[in-house]
């Protein structure tokens, strides 16, 4: 088996007396697409933003194509491409101004940045706007525009937080062929969603995390194996994390 892209060992991360991350050993493959999955406060944006270098962990050790995120970030970033829940980005740049910057910290010249900066954003139906500031843009142009930058420099690893947001329907449709395109050419990909049918469709293998513990790992039949339910992602989810039915939980909310 090949090594992995990406790895966590034994991670936890703690802010007081509270872990919100405890004890996650997960490896991120090449060629396939990971979905991390879990209630609100499992402990999945946490993980993301330490595998990012955004957070340290309180004990363990994070890696990206071999490189440590905590010893040796600037080596770890640059085989990293990340889009994170929301699409934060400066409000006075342009695209093409956030382009140049990203090529900039990877390497590419700027003929290059701008070359294939123009390329992405055409295919994005963004070619027109490249020079608007993004302040301007609607959430779904702004994760657009931050799957252009996270793409431009080519990474070994893609990690989207909930990309789908704000997107309408032909483009979710894009990218999530992106996201398998991706894996398909060698790439790795993390991809957190609570759109668990999304997942099921995209993801070759699922990451379950409850109360900040990772659940189990696995394709979905390695999944419904565990779980003990044959039915869809949503379903085998809910087995597996003692998730209330949604429909009860509406019936007892309505009255």
């Amino acid at each position: 088996m090949s090594e992995p892209i990406a790895s966590l060992s034994t991670v936890t991360k703690s802010f007081g007396d509270f872990v919100a991350v405890d004890d996650l050993s997960l490896d991120v493959r090449p060629g396939e697409v990971l979905g991390l999955v879990g209630p609100n406060g499992a402990g999945k944006t946490t993980t993301v933003r330490m595998l990012c270098g955004l957070l340290p962990p309180t004990s363990g050790t994070v890696s990206i194509a071999g490189h440590s995120v905590t010893d040796e970030p600037m080596a770890a970033r640059r085989a990293l491409g990340y889009v994170p829940d929301g699409a934060p980005m400066y409000p006075n740049l342009s695209p093409r101004q956030h382009l140049m910057l990203v090529g900039r910290l990877h390497g590419l010249t700027d003929a290059e940045a701008k070359a294939e900066g123009e390329r992405l954003m055409g295919h994005l139906d963004l070619g027109d706007r490249i020079d608007d500031p993004v302040g301007t843009f609607s959430r779904g142009m702004r994760q657009k525009t931050a799957l252009a930058c996270a793409i431009l420099p080519r990474p070994t690893l893609l990690v989207l937080d909930e990309p789908l947001s704000g997107l309408d329907a032909p483009s979710a449709s894009m990218l999530k062929a992106v996201l398998r395109g991706w894996a398909d050419r060698g790439g790795a990909v993390l991809y957190t969603s609570h759109l668990l049918d999304v997942v099921e469709r995209v993801c070759d293998r699922v990451a379950v995390l409850a109360k900040s513990k990772l659940v189990t790992v696995g394709a979905l039949s390695d999944l419904r194996a565990k779980s003990g339910s044959d039915g869809t992602l949503e379903e085998v989810f809910r087995a597996l994390t003692a998730t209330e039915d949604p429909e009860a939980k509406a019936k007892a909310l309505l009255g």
